[in-house]
C-alpha cells in the first residue's frame, strides 16, 4: 500500500463511501457493483494491497449495518477473501492488460464464493444463490463502473495519468504495450 497523507486520505474517503453506500441498503443489484467499483478504484489509487484492505473490511461493515442477511454471517470471511482477490488481481494485472485483469479478478472472486458455498458453507439454498452468479455479474458491472470513473477522474485531472494511464493497453509508465 502506498504511504503518506494523500493515500491515507483517499483510503479513508473510499472506505467511508463504501460504508455510506452499504448503509443505504439498496440491495445486492445496486450495492454489489458500487462496492466492487470502490474496491477496484482503491486498487488503482492505493495500490493492490490498499484495495484488498478495504475489501477485507467491507463485508464485516455490511454485516454490522444489516446489508447482509444474518444467515450469511458464516460467509463473511469468504466474501472478504473474494474482495481481496478482486482488488489484488486487478491491481497487479492491470499493468499487463486492464480488461483481462478485470475479467480474471471477477472470475476468481466468483469461483472463491461459489466454491465456498458448494463445498464449505452450509447455507439455505435461496440465500446461497446470492454468492454464486450474482457475484460474477456484480464484479463485472463494478469493473465497468470503476473503469469509467477512473477515466473520468483522469480526464478531469483529479488523478494523474501516471496513476491511471487510460483504457488502452498502455502500461502505467506510459509505454505502449501490444502494438
Amino acid at each position: 500500500m502506498k504511504s503518506g497523507l494523500k493515500p491515507l486520505t483517499r483510503a479513508a474517503l473510499l472506505l467511508a463511501l463504501a460504508i455510506a453506500v452499504q448503509s443505504l441498503r439498496l440491495g445486492q443489484a445496486v450495492t454489489g457493483p458500487v462496492i466492487n467499483a470502490i474496491l477496484l478504484i482503491a486498487a488503482v489509487l492505493l495500490g493492490p494491497w490498499g484495495g484488498a484492505a478495504i475489501g477485507l473490511v467491507t463485508p464485516a461493515s455490511a454485516y454490522l449495518l444489516g446489508q447482509l442477511n444474518p444467515v450469511l454471517a458464516p460467509a463473511v470471511p469468504f466474501i472478504a477473501l473474494g474482495n481481496a482477490a478482486l482488488a489484488l488481481i486487478f491491481g497487479y494485472g492491470r499493468r499487463l492488460n486492464v480488461y483481462l485483469s478485470l475479467l480474471a479478478a471477477a472470475l476468481v472472486k466468483y469461483l472463491l464464493l461459489a466454491g465456498a458455498v458448494s463445498f464449505i458453507l452450509s447455507l439455505p439454498a435461496p440465500v446461497s444463490v446470492a454468492l454464486r452468479l450474482p457475484q460474477l455479474a456484480t464484479a463485472l458491472a463494478g469493473g465497468v463502473v470503476a473503469l469509467l470513473v477512473l477515466e473520468a477522474l483522469a480526464s478531469a485531472k483529479v488523478i494523474g495519468r501516471d496513476e491511471w494511464p487510460g483504457l488502452s493497453l498502455r502500461a502505467p509508465g506510459g509505454g505502449e504495450r501490444g502494438r
